[in-house]
């Protein structure tokens, strides 16, 4: 299941996904994206995976999107069904009966920060930034970034992020209550796989029952807004202004690779 972009790895039970792509902050592609698919409906369905933990190489977890292909939809795609792929993959990671932990450095921006936030567990390096700032491009989180913040913070900080777009650390993200840990860089991998394996050794059917029933709490609204923000989302591409701020941004890139 390894790829260029991603490599894969079972270890005691814990199926680790680890994002390969450190040059662009492990930033989400097209490709990236139907790998880190696969791999999650492999562990999700394997027997033998008892715990997911999801990564990323370098200096960064993941920083969303990569903005080279933002907008752009493979193989003739509309917008309604692009968005609806990536919120699949992000349902069925919240709805599954296997516990995932995030290991969290550097930058969770955007879709990023949504895969964390999908994650029953986020450990946090000391370096980690975590912001949605799709709104600052016209557009606004669309796997579930305004509906499991509330959640997890309440409706008051949930709407300082997704409005302002402003990004917060690691220990504001811990105070908050993002994050169960957060621990120095250097040890980020060894505590998020002590943890795993912790959770991949508890016994099976209750930690599948007990995450049903605490999920219960919130997930026929968490569903019914992943809905609602498929509608927002795909209006919005087609708005004036998503596309008045999208062209600008290809312009003062072409700027850019001029000088």
């Amino acid at each position: 299941m390894t790829t260029a972009d991603l490599k894969t790895e079972l270890v005691d039970g814990v199926g680790v996904l680890s994002f390969n792509r450190p040059h662009r902050h492990n930033a989400i592609t097209d490709a990236l994206f139907e790998d880190m698919c696969a791999a999650l409906r492999h562990y999700l369905h394997d027997p033998a995976v008892r715990c997911v933990l999801i990564r990323g190489e370098g200096r960064s977890f993941c920083s969303g999107r990569d903005t080279a292909e933002l907008g752009q939809r493979a193989n003739g795609s509309d917008d309604f069904t692009f968005v609806r792929e990536h919120q699949q993959i992000r349902l069925e990671v919240l709805e599954s009966p296997k516990p995932v932990v995030a290991a969290v450095q550097g930058a969770a921006l955007g879709g990023g920060f949504e895969i964390a936030l999908s994650a029953d567990i986020r450990i946090l390096a000391e370096d980690a930034i975590l912001g949605l700032p799709e709104v600052g491009l016209g557009l606004i989180p669309d796997t579930g970034g305004t509906q499991m913040l509330p959640a997890l913070v309440g409706p008051s900080r949930a709407k300082y992020l997704v409005l302002s777009g402003a990004r917060i650390d690691a220990h504001t993200a811990y105070d908050w209550g993002l994050a169960e840990d957060v621990v120095p860089v250097e040890v980020l991998y060894e505590r998020a796989m002590d943890f795993s394996r912790h959770l991949a050794a508890q016994p099976k059917l209750a930690m599948s029952m007990a995450k049903m029933l605490v999920n219960q709490a919130s997930a026929g609204s968490i569903r019914n807004g992943f809905n609602q923000e498929l509608i927002a989302q795909t209006a919005l591409f087609n708005s004036d202004e998503y596309r008045d701020i999208k062209q600008q941004a290809q312009r003062d890139r072409a700027e850019g690779e001029g000088r």
